[in-house]
């Protein structure tokens, strides 16, 4: 009987330096509970702030500005996480990441200064940067190597569904009440709290000896080009297509509640197959009988799996405009599709990388990712605006096949 294929040795490595570590379940647990809490509070300020900018008699063109300034701040400070991260230490980092927040809240319950608030914005965009690329990378380190992908769905699911909780918070609260503002900041205070609990973590084994900044950045790009492009992809069916659904349901003909519905489809597809697609890649990736090869060539696999999901997805679109009652399940395959493309990219780099090293290439990742999202909405509504039944299908039809043309081959 032939012996089964081995993981590669640098995955083999890559597991006994991964071992256990003490405190590592307590310090997952402060993470997992600091994040979430956080990641409640943001969503309940967000759109209660740009409530609160119309109420104040802002044009609706500075309020959509005043929502792009905390993803301008992404932009700005991801490619630095890993500098900070090397001067501060991973447990300083994350503590600076929840302080801020807290802060920039405390700010904007006390004034109504606008140009203040853009500025808090910014500021409060950069500290979710920094919690975003660095929570992702130590998750993805920290968790058991046989259970890497498990860990890693049930972060993101948690991460997704922080998207609903902070807005229901909101609707319960009341957007008009005075206390919504000071709830949000109770939730962001005791992810702070929460944060504290976050034990020591030991020093990066490439502390000293990583490229960190822009240097950093280009490193892992030229590393993982391949794992990149799928952050780009995921992020354009998952989170860019999802802020310009209602405008694809309003084009089909759909009323404006069954259009926002379109929004909770791609959602629920996000919620409900992250963490499945996380499971399945450690069972492949450690399955006594590969026939496809070794744990990366598995997580590929699934990559192309996801990639030909939103292709066929895509293909769908004609037919929808006769059967709106399609848009559903099409978007629920784009959210979900596109949320697994992220977290098993996610998987693989966390698999490969450790320290400062795997926060430059988790860094990489979060603007792939965070630049499909920004770029699907432009793109999508303008060919919407110029064709819905022509235009919108094949710019989609594009972007699904790059994503089948960049995963065709095994990488190197």
């Amino acid at each position: 009987m032939s012996e089964p294929p081995r993981p590669p040795a640098a995955e083999l490595l890559n597991a006994t330096v991964q071992a256990p570590r003490p405190h590592a379940g307590r310090g997952l647990l402060a993470i997992f509970g600091s994040t979430f809490l956080e990641l409640v509070g943001y969503f309940m300020l967000a759109p209660l702030l740009l409530l609160r900018l119309k109420t104040l008699g802002a044009p609706t063109a500075l309020a959509g500005v005043f929502a792009a300034t905390g993803w301008i701040g992404v932009f700005l400070i991801t490619p630095f996480a890993s500098a900070i991260t090397q001067r501060l230490g991973r447990r300083g980092t994350f503590w600076l990441s929840a302080l801020v927040p807290v802060l920039t809240t405390l700010c904007f319950a006390l004034t109504q200064a606008l140009p203040l608030w853009f500025a808090l914005a910014l500021l409060a965009g950069m500290s979710s940067g920094l919690r975003w690329v660095l929570a992702e990378a130590v998750v993805a380190e920290f968790s058991p190597p046989l259970r890497r992908g498990r860990y890693v769905g049930i972060f993101e699911t948690m991460v997704g569904a922080t998207f609903v909780i902070g807005p229901v918070m909101l609707a319960a609260v009341g957007a008009a009440s005075d206390k919504a503002v000071w709830l949000s900041l109770g939730f962001i205070a005791c992810g702070f709290a929460w944060s504290l609990l976050i034990p020591p973590l030991p020093r990066a084994g490439d502390a000293t000896s990583a490229p960190v900044g822009w240097r950093g950045v280009w490193h892992a790009l030229r590393a993982h080009p391949l794992i990149m492009a799928v952050g780009f992809i995921g992020g354009f069916f998952e989170s860019g297509l999802t802020a310009i659904l209602p405008l694809y349901g309003l084009s089909l003909g759909l009323g404006a509640s069954a259009a926002a519905l379109l929004v909770s489809a791609s959602g629920l597809g996000s919620a409900l197959t992250m963490l499945p697609a996380g499971v399945l890649a450690d069972r492949l990736a450690h399955h006594p009988r590969q026939r496809w090869g070794d744990a990366r060539a598995a997580r590929l696999l699934l990559m192309r799996a996801c990639a030909g999901l939103t292709l066929a997805a895509t293909l769908l679109i004609p037919w929808v405009a006769g059967s709106p009652w399609l848009a559903a399940p099409v978007a629920f395959v784009w959210g979900g599709a596109g949320g697994c493309l992220y977290t098993l990219a996610m998987i693989d780099i966390g698999s490969r990388e450790q320290g400062v090293t795997l926060v430059n290439s988790t860094a990489v990742l979060v603007l792939a990712y965070t630049l499909g999202g920004v770029l699907a909405p432009i793109l999508g509504a303008a060919s919407l605006q110029w064709s819905p039944r022509l235009g919108f299908p094949a710019l989609l039809l594009v972007v699904a096949m790059l994503g089948i043309w960049l995963l065709r081959r095994r990488p190197r």
